[in-house]
């Protein structure tokens, strides 16, 4: 008896192993997929930076072939060499590196006072304000071009490096007090309420005790801040008119004219105007990763 009653629980046993393994199978040629969507994704879109890459090296002949050569061998750096020379090449540099660099430091400060009073105040009219602030992103840039092309006029600010700064904070500040808003909203209120129990002021526990916690996301929001600013064209197209005053985007749209496009100037251009970008994030790319993943768990 004792071996019958052993025998069925064995085999029920093994009966409920089964569905286990066909699981763990399952859950592999799941990840796999996963996996493999992710990489053509990937590719997908690294192939564009590649192709602008490789095509700043090829030769004039070999960019005008009917079939297309996937590699620029034998290459040149003549494009190069030809960008760098090219008229207002390190003043439209120069002119981005002053906007984006008030744009960032001036949003980041104002987006993180403000994000704090929404997230950690009830004041009247607070969902009126976020409300405002989704609906200011939700307005096509294009539409506000002329009604900002005459307030600046108006305010002798047309044609100036610091009335293309004040554009940009338009948009880009809304982006950044939303984005730090839920940063600040996933830190306990309670963690500066110990702190304060323990002596420190109001001032003293939110910079001793939030702030270090924000920080990653005060990152994060700034590198995002300085890409949209960097990468603007329209705008500075518009407002500036003096070719010394002109961004970095606006010099590289120079080698498009109605006669001909120089795709080996423009993408060696590009290129070079995509190195700054890219040492940024190489540098405070760990701060970076930590504020994006800081952002989405709540305390």
């Amino acid at each position: 008896m004792t071996a019958g009653v052993v025998t069925p629980v064995g085999g029920r046993a093994n009966r409920a192993r089964k569905p286990m393994r066909s699981g763990g199978v399952t859950g592999r040629y799941s990840k796999a997929t996963a996996n493999g969507i992710g990489i053509i994704v990937l590719l997908a879109m690294l192939f564009p930076i590649y192709w602008a890459v490789a095509t700043s090296f090829k030769r004039g002949v070999d960019m005008t072939k009917v079939t297309p050569e996937w590699f620029p061998i034998p290459g040149t750096l003549l494009h190069y060499r030809d960008a760098w020379h090219k008229l207002f090449f390190l003043s439209s540099l120069r002119n981005s590196a002053i906007i984006v660099s008030l744009t960032v430091a001036i949003a980041s400060i104002v987006a993180f006072f403000a994000a704090v009073a929404v997230a950690r105040t009830s004041f009247r009219g607070r969902r009126a304000y976020i409300v405002l602030i989704i609906l200011v992103q939700m307005i096509p840039q294009t539409a506000l071009i002329i009604p900002l092309f005459v307030m600046l006029s108006r305010l002798h600010l047309q044609n100036q490096l610091i009335g293309v700064t004040f554009t940009y904070l338009a948009f880009i500040l809304p982006f950044c007090i939303w984005t730090l808003r839920g940063f600040v909203s996933n830190i306990p209120k309670d963690l500066e309420d110990a702190a304060m129990i323990d002596g420190c002021s109001r001032i003293g526990a939110f910079m001793r005790v939030t702030f270090p916690l924000i920080a990653p996301g005060l990152v994060a929001t700034s590198i995002f801040a300085f890409i949209q600013a960097w990468n603007e064209f329209t705008f500075a197209y518009v407002i500036i008119q003096d070719n010394k005053k002109e961004t970095a985007t606006v010099w590289l749209a120079s080698f498009i004219t109605q006669e001909q496009i120089d795709w080996g100037g423009l993408m060696a251009g590009a290129t070079m105007l995509s190195i700054p970008i890219v040492i940024l994030f190489l540098l405070v790319q760990r701060h970076v990763a930590t504020g994006l993943t800081a952002g989405a768990v709540k305390g």
